[in-house]
């Protein structure tokens, strides 16, 4: 009876879009993402991070988007998808909006990933569609990807500082809880935290090969 109960209620958080999560189980696994690119580099790095609920890192994963394109859904779901595990209950992005303007299809990305999406940021903007439409004029495509992300909504942190949200999939009051556990210091929550310093170091290292690369076609082409 417990099992079905238990699935009966899967089931109905399932037709509804938004999933039950488990916030005091310190064996919740979130996957954060973050991405690093350097400028001239076509491709940017994206590092994924399986954290526990208890701040326990539990795996890594690495994959790149295109810089200004329209393929970081996409990317997201593949990289998740490519550490082949059932156990991750959350998806937690630094950014929707990343690689120079490539949007994040949230919801479509939760859908596709049956996985409660949260997408952050820090700062308070104005909105990016004047810079849309000057730096992709007649790109309505990518206009209308940014307009379905919708408004974002501010929650505090037990830290004291504030951020900014996104979700899909789950409850806000989930989300600010699930946000709250994995927060120790600051605004950034520990999964994305990490996950950004493994993306920066992989890009960093992709670009010192690129440059390593470039100057010996040079050499090569001066001697010949």
């Amino acid at each position: 009876m417990r099992k079905l109960k238990a699935w009966a209620a899967r089931l109905t958080a399932s037709a509804q879009g938004v999933a039950r999560l488990h916030l005091n189980k310190r064996g919740m696994r979130v996957l954060g993402v973050a991405e690093s690119f350097r400028e001239g580099q076509a491709r940017s790095t994206l590092a994924g991070v399986v954290m526990r609920g208890d701040l326990v890192v539990d795996g890594f994963a690495l994959g790149s988007t295109s810089v200004g394109g329209s393929d970081a859904t996409r990317s997201l779901a593949a990289l998740y998808r490519s550490l082949k595990r059932g156990d991750i209950n959350l998806l937690m992005l630094s950014g929707c909006i990343i690689s120079k303007y490539n949007i994040v299809d949230v919801d479509a990305l939760a859908r596709r990933l049956e996985l409660p999406v949260v997408c952050l940021t820090y700062n308070e903007t104005a909105g990016i569609a004047e810079a849309l439409a000057e730096r992709f004029p007649g790109d309505q495509d990518r206009l209308l990807a940014y307009q379905r992300l919708g408004s974002r909504e501010a929650l505090k942190l037990p830290s004291g500082h504030r951020i900014f949200v996104r979700a899909s999939g789950m409850e806000l009051k989930d989300a600010a809880a699930v946000l709250g556990m994995f927060t120790l210091q600051g605004s950034v929550p520990e999964p994305v935290r990490v996950a950004r310093l493994l993306a920066r170091a992989v890009s960093r290292r992709s670009s010192r090969r690129d440059s390593r690369a470039t100057s010996g076609r040079r050499s090569a082409s001066r001697a010949s």
